[in-house]
């Protein structure tokens, strides 16, 4: 990479280089303690072994890592290292790590050992399966009472854990070749983890159905330790070579491009009026304005909504959160009878429990709530005249959790998130794959209904999981963050088209993935790498996606979407549209000559636009 990172992150913070290692066939990256991308003659076979701490909200820690040694063979490679994390109450846990390697066999352990009693929800290993090509695939899974069962990965999204007490699960990474990943020290189980947007299947210690957070008490050791065991005889095929130019490819026409939003939240408005020639400019052919009286949204949000909405007539929804704290057709019908006298004309409104932004995890009770048709009916009742969304404004993993009765619904909405679990660039690209998983699914659980995910940005908006958000004044890569810094660097402008392809085929109604102003927005704020008040590298993004809206999709293929991906629209006129992002930070060589181009080289995280 040789561009400017603060350009590229937002940040001038530097993701640490991996270290490969490498034994035979085999080969891993090691970063920051764990390994990712585990291959077996280029092919992956694990996306993520790693030994995770978190805390009471879910947090991830950073070990401090000491006496990191790395030894690299001809054959075979060693790691071994010590580290420690410290809890917000100066507990501390220390752990002793090993990671060997030889042509087909991999083993990770790990000795932990509380210095004082040491608050967690969650220390052990993670095991990340991908989901590309092994979606639906046959696995063997043998558990802890030695049973062994042939099964099968989920191909629509499990709501809950598709495997429990699990030993070892083995799958087929290549005709004739097998993969045994083996977990020893506790029970494991596995989600799926395309629920939140990650590329891959976690199995992940210690079950969810035991009590969190839990204390690892002072003094007394803890150990696991994670085989890979690849055996076979089959003959791997060749891989993408990494030099060669991706090729685009279009395919056949199918359903309409959709409308693209943006988010309002009341203390935004002003400065999207003082902006708004720039607002125009985008192009966004919907406002969510989102109003939530258990924070103290009164008339006088719906007020500054209503100038907003005729400075700038679009379509216009509602995001209104619901406290259901009393009489159902009282509240809603107070909500709406503020609407009239803000003047704010609406073109639907969405609803949702308060209560149903936190998850509900495995094990655990379900929060007082009144049914959901009751909600609806009264949502109903209180605004007849406008259309009427319901769902999560949290992500899709509570709406596949608690599938709301759609058929009271004019459309069905939710969001996703990419740093509910890593925040490092690798895998929030990553995040991009799942997203087909995530639309195939919610056709699946609610048909035909009309279909909206946003806002869904980089950040984190609301924290289901836990308290709160994180606060991230230093601008730095952290999972479940109020604010990232990427959303104002090339990376969100590459990441919102890679999004919009991936969901593209999906028919969807509306698509939002910014602000206009604020933390998610499309200006920049102060202290970023362009002036304050200026567009960010992610208003072209947008400002392309509300250009294609309501245009025919045009299948959009690339040789390689692990490193750029294409999304192309087509006009009544015939007029054929392409947008290209390079989802890396290196230079990324195109073959365009079915767009009637040559080749062009990308630069790291480049957006470009064709026709």
């Amino acid at each position: 990479m040789t561009a400017d990172a603060f350009l590229l992150f937002g940040t001038h913070a530097v993701e640490a280089e991996p270290v490969r290692l490498n034994a035979g066939l085999l080969s891993a990256d090691f970063v920051n303690g764990n390994l990712r991308t585990i291959r077996h003659a280029g092919t992956e076979v694990l996306r993520a072994i790693a030994y995770i701490v978190r805390d009471r909200d879910w947090g991830t820690y950073e070990p401090e890592l000491t006496e990191l040694i790395v030894d690299q063979g001809a054959d075979t490679f060693s790691v071994s290292y010590t580290a420690n994390c410290t809890g917000p109450d100066a507990s501390r846990l220390a752990f002793r790590a090993t990671i060997k390697g030889s042509d087909g066999h991999l083993a990770f352990d790990v000795s932990a050992l509380p210095e004082s009693d040491f608050e967690t929800n969650r220390c052990g290993f993670c095991i990340l399966h991908p989901i590309a090509g092994l979606a639906g695939s046959p696995v063997t899974v043998e558990h802890t009472d030695g049973s062994v069962v042939a099964t099968k990965l989920p191909d629509l999204i499990d709501p809950w854990q598709p495997f429990k007490d699990l030993r070892a699960i083995t799958h087929e990474v290549q005709p004739g070749i097998t993969a045994e990943c083996r977990m020893e020290g506790d029970t494991f189980e596995m989600e799926d983890q395309r629920n939140w947007s990650d590329a891959s299947y976690k199995t992940y210690v210690r079950p969810l159905a035991l009590p969190w957070p839990y204390v690892l008490s002072a003094g007394e050791p803890v150990r696991q330790t994670i085989s890979l065991r690849i055996t076979g005889d089959g003959k791997m095929p060749d891989g993408v070579v990494a030099s060669e130019p991706v090729r685009v490819e279009l395919g056949e026409v199918g359903a309409t491009l959709p409308d693209i939003g943006v988010i309002i939240y009341p203390d935004e408005v002003e400065a999207s009026l003082v902006n708004l020639p720039v607002l125009s400019t985008l192009g966004p052919q919907h406002l969510i304005f989102h109003y939530d009286p258990t924070r103290g949204h009164e008339l006088r949000a719906l007020q500054s909504f209503a100038k907003l909405a005729a400075a700038y007539p679009v379509q216009t929804t509602l995001e209104c959160v619901v406290a259901c704290a009393g009489n159902l057709d009282a509240e809603l019908s107070a909500v709406a009878d503020m609407v009239r006298q803000a003047g704010l004309k609406l073109s639907a409104i969405a609803v949702s429990p308060s209560v149903d932004r936190q998850s509900t995890p495995p094990g655990s009770a379900w929060p007082d709530c009144p049914p959901l048709e009751d909600v609806y009916a009264a949502a109903r009742r209180a605004f007849p005249d406008i259309r009427l969304g319901g769902g999560m404004f949290s992500y899709f993993t509570e709406l596949n959790r608690k599938r709301v009765p759609a058929g009271l619904l004019d459309f069905v909405t939710h969001c996703t998130c990419p740093i509910v679990h890593a925040a490092d660039d690798l895998s929030v690209m990553q995040s991009l794959e799942a997203l087909p998983f995530i639309t195939a699914s919610t056709r699946a659980i609610f048909g035909e209904k009309p279909h909206r995910i946003g806002p869904s940005t980089i950040a984190m908006r609301q924290n289901p999981y836990g308290g709160a958000t994180k606060p991230n004044p230093h601008g730095l890569r952290i999972a479940m963050a109020d604010r990232d810094p990427r959303h104002a660097g090339q990376f969100a402008a590459a990441w919102t088209i890679g999004y919009a392809a991936r969901v593209a085929p999906a028919g969807l109604e509306l698509l939002t993935l910014s602000g206009f102003t604020g933390p998610f927005g499309v200006l920049a704020e102060s202290g970023e790498s362009v002036a304050e008040g200026s567009p960010r590298p992610i208003f072209q993004a947008v400002k392309g996606l509300c250009e294609l809206a309501g245009l025919v999709h045009v299948a959009a293929n690339t040789s390689d979407e692990t490193r750029v991906l294409a999304l192309a629209g087509r006009s009544a006129s015939g007029k054929t549209v392409v947008w290209l992002a390079n989802l890396t930070a290196d230079d990324v060589p195109v073959d365009i000559s079915a767009l009637g181009r040559g080749h062009l080289v990308m630069a790291p995280y480049a957006i470009a636009r064709f026709g």
